[in-house]
Order: structure tokens, then C-alpha cells, then sequence
């Protein structure tokens, strides 16, 4: 065919048209040959999609799925314990201080936990694992005996303790096994496994009968938490080797000498966690279930269901704010969910009802951005280093899970709105500076 073909045209435009058929289209100037179309479709750029599929191949690997499922058995205490909180201070007689403090002794043990926590696994890491569900444990123990104010404080410490040891090794693992392209949505696979846990603890107190005494109700409420004992062998196994066999510290920064380099944007994200942190504390463990008790008549029940609307908002907003910060990068996205808690605080503190139920909404889909600041820090930091520098993360992200409730009780029930003014516009401004350098970038 191609040799007939080639003697018609001999025949009817000559030779030399005959030679150009055969050899093709006649290439452009600088002799490049000019694209067909299908070639030139492929070639063309594509604008970038907002969101598109998680692959399960991508994300979810064998040990984030060990981590996630470690981190929801260990959150069914922090969901259970804001529904109880009107009851344990009127049975144990507390001062609106007394219950801040006693609702901020979590953050304030987990605070102290954070440095010598990073610095021990750097490591031990199977080590903090292992310990991390039995401090849990005994907290839920003490506090479940109902004493008086040291007991319930020495509860609440442990807890922080066990807390701060599951919180600071899970999220190392993930920064340093499966950082990537995927990280902010493995961060808020990981986020979204403890929110599940939180929301659990929070349906299976609402869901026990209201006769039942405060301590027995939360002993019951955190039973999935045993979970995490047939979890913790088959982690063990799925984490990676340790590198050094030889003798090690208990307590270590890591490999290399020197201080990593401290950037505006590491900073903005460190600041940016701790601010979000005093918000959430403030509100769920101290202004929304002391506002629905003494201003709304909300039984246990009616706290329980207003705090699982908003966690049902941070659970349906996880995944798409994980994809979305991978796409666009979280300095971007983390701005809008700073102005997102800037508004639900001040609706949840100020409100009547009908806004308060919009604005625990608003709180759910701000705290879906929880893990962004860390997606910011870990572009700022070097392998070797995220443990310690998550450690630091922490310190400040506990300090405000303390100073939340604490300083909402000692201002009491009546002046905590101010403080909730106070921290929506340090929200502002820090929205406003990560806005501008994510532009400038």
C-alpha cells in the first residue's frame, strides 16, 4: 500500500511530493515537527484540582492504620469526661477554680510530659507505646474513685501523662515514617481516628441511664480503651527497626549537633497550635458544658449531644481539610481555620442557644484544621529533629489545653467570655500573617 500510494503521487506532483509524503509532516523552524492533536492534549497542562481521590495504596499503609486505631482506643476519656464535669464538681463540692483547674490539670501534666516524652523516644520508641496505655489506665482509675480534689487532680495528671506519651510518639512516627506528599492527610486520618474515639466516649456516656452515678457512667464509657492493649503487640511488630543496637540514652534530641534553624513560619506554627489549643480547651472542657448546665438546663444527656455536634462537624470535615492542605499546602488552609475559631468562640461564649448549637458547628469544622500547624513545622524541619520539635509543638499545644479551662475557671462561669475576646483576636492576627506569607510564597 505504501509503495502505490507513493507512485499516484509520483505520477500526479512529482517526485520530490512523493519523498515528503513518505517521510511525513515537514518539521517547523529549529526542526522540531508539529504536535497532533491527541499529542498536543497529553502535553498541554492541566489546572490543578482542589480535591481529588485519596488512594488507599497512598495514605493508609499497615502502621498508620495500627496508630490510628491505638489513638481511638485512648481518646474515649477526653470524649466521656466534659459531660461529667458539672456532676463531679457538684459531688465533690468545687469552686468554679477548682473545676478548672482540676479540667486543666490534663494539659498541665501533658505540658510537662511533652520535652522529657520527646526526648525519650527519640530512642525508645517501643518503650512509649507500651507505657503510654498503662498511665492512661490508672488516670481513668483515680478519677473514676471520686475523692476529693488531690485524687481527682492526681487522676487527671495521669491521664495527661499517658496522653502525652501516646500523642508525642504517634505523631513522630507519622512525621518521620510517612512524610510525603500525603502528610497532612495521613496527620488527619490520624486526627480523625482520635475525634471518632472522642465522639464514642461522648455517645456512651449520653446513652447510659442518668441514674447511674458520674464515676460509674465514665468508667463505662471508657472501657474501649482496653482496645489498646490487643493493638500494642501487632504495633510493635509493624514499626521500623531502631538503627543503633548499641547502648543509648534514655534521653536524646537526636543525631547531629547544633539547634535546627527557627523560621517565621515554624514560629506562626508553633503559635498558631498553642492559640487553637487554649479555644478548644476553654470551650469543651469548661464554657460549653458549664454554660448548657447553669444557663440552658441541659441535663447529661443534652451537654453530651451538644458536645457531639461538634464533633460530628470534625469528623465529616477530617479528610477533605487533610486533602485540601495537601493540594494547596497547610500555610494556606491554616489561616482560614484560625478566623473559623475566632467566630465559633465568641458565638459559643456570647450566644443564646439556637447560635451556640451554629457555633459548635463552626468549632467542629475549625478543629478539622487541629493537625495543619504541624504540616508547617514539618516542612521546616529536618527528619532527624521532628521528634524534638514535636516535643516543643506539644509543650505549647498542652500549655493551652491547661491555660484553656484553668483560666475560664479562675476569671468564673461569668467573665470567661473575655477571655475568649482575648484569644479570637490573637486568632485574627495570626490568621492574617500566615494569610500573607502564604501569598507571598
Amino acid at each position: 500500500m505504501g509503495g502505490l500510494g507513493g507512485r499516484r503521487l509520483a505520477r500526479r506532483h512529482g517526485p520530490a511530493r512523493a519523498r515528503d509524503r513518505r517521510a511525513g509532516p515537514a518539521p517547523r523552524r529549529g526542526g522540531r515537527r508539529p504536535l497532533g492533536r491527541a499529542e498536543d492534549r497529553r502535553r498541554r497542562p492541566r489546572p490543578p484540582r482542589l480535591l481529588t481521590r485519596v488512594k488507599l495504596g497512598g495514605p493508609v499503609t499497615p502502621l498508620l492504620a495500627l496508630l490510628c486505631a491505638l489513638v481511638f482506643a485512648g481518646t474515649f476519656s477526653i470524649g466521656a469526661f466534659p459531660a461529667v464535669l458539672p456532676e463531679l464538681g457538684r459531688s465533690a463540692a468545687l469552686a468554679d477554680w477548682q473545676l478548672g483547674a482540676v479540667a486543666g490539670a490534663f494539659g498541665f501534666a501533658r505540658m510537662l510530659a511533652d520535652v522529657p516524652a520527646g526526648l525519650f523516644l527519640t530512642h525508645h520508641l517501643r518503650r512509649a507505646y507500651v507505657l503510654s496505655p498503662l498511665l492512661l489506665t490508672a488516670g481513668v482509675l483515680a478519677l473514676a474513685l471520686g475523692g476529693g480534689l488531690g485524687v481527682l487532680l492526681l487522676g487527671r495528671v495521669l491521664m495527661g501523662m499517658g496522653h502525652a506519651l501516646a500523642m508525642v510518639a504517634g505523631l513522630s512516627t507519622i512525621l518521620r515514617f510517612h512524610a510525603g506528599p500525603a502528610l497532612a492527610s495521613a496527620l488527619n486520618a490520624y486526627e480523625l481516628s482520635a475525634m471518632l474515639g472522642i465522639l464514642g466516649g461522648t455517645v456512651a456516656l449520653a446513652a447510659l441511664p442518668a441514674r447511674l452515678p458520674w464515676n460509674v457512667a465514665y468508667l463505662l464509657a471508657c472501657a474501649p480503651q482496653l482496645l489498646a492493649f490487643a493493638v500494642l503487640p501487632f504495633l510493635l511488630r509493624a514499626l521500623p527497626p531502631e538503627a543503633a543496637p548499641a547502648a543509648r540514652p534514655l534521653f536524646a534530641r537526636g543525631a547531629g549537633a547544633g539547634l535546627a534553624p527557627v523560621t517565621a513560619r515554624a514560629v506562626l506554627a508553633v503559635a498558631a497550635g498553642g492559640v487553637l489549643a487554649v479555644g478548644y480547651a476553654a470551650l469543651e472542657h469548661f464554657v460549653i458544658p458549664v454554660r448548657a448546665s447553669r444557663e440552658f438546663g441541659l441535663a447529661r444527656a443534652g451537654v453530651a449531644r451538644l458536645l457531639m455536634t461538634a464533633q460530628l462537624a470534625d469528623i465529616l470535615a477530617l479528610l477533605p481539610m487533610g486533602v485540601l492542605a495537601d493540594r494547596l499546602g497547610p500555610a494556606r488552609v491554616v489561616g482560614p481555620v484560625l478566623l473559623a475559631m475566632a467566630a465559633a468562640s465568641l458565638l459559643i461564649s456570647f450566644a443564646p442557644l439556637p447560635l451556640v448549637v451554629a457555633g459548635a458547628v463552626l468549632f467542629g469544622l475549625a478543629m478539622a484544621g487541629w493537625m495543619l500547624p504541624l504540616g508547617v513545622l514539618r516542612a521546616e524541619t529536618s527528619p532527624e529533629r521532628i521528634a524534638w520539635r514535636t516535643a516543643l509543638y506539644r509543650v505549647c499545644v498542652d500549655g493551652g489545653l491547661f491555660l484553656g479551662p484553668f483560666l475560664a475557671g479562675l476569671l468564673g462561669a461569668a467573665h470567661a467570655g473575655w477571655l475568649a475576646l482575648g484569644w479570637s483576636l490573637t486568632l485574627v492576627l495570626l490568621a492574617s500573617l500566615l494569610l500573607r506569607r502564604g501569598r507571598a510564597r
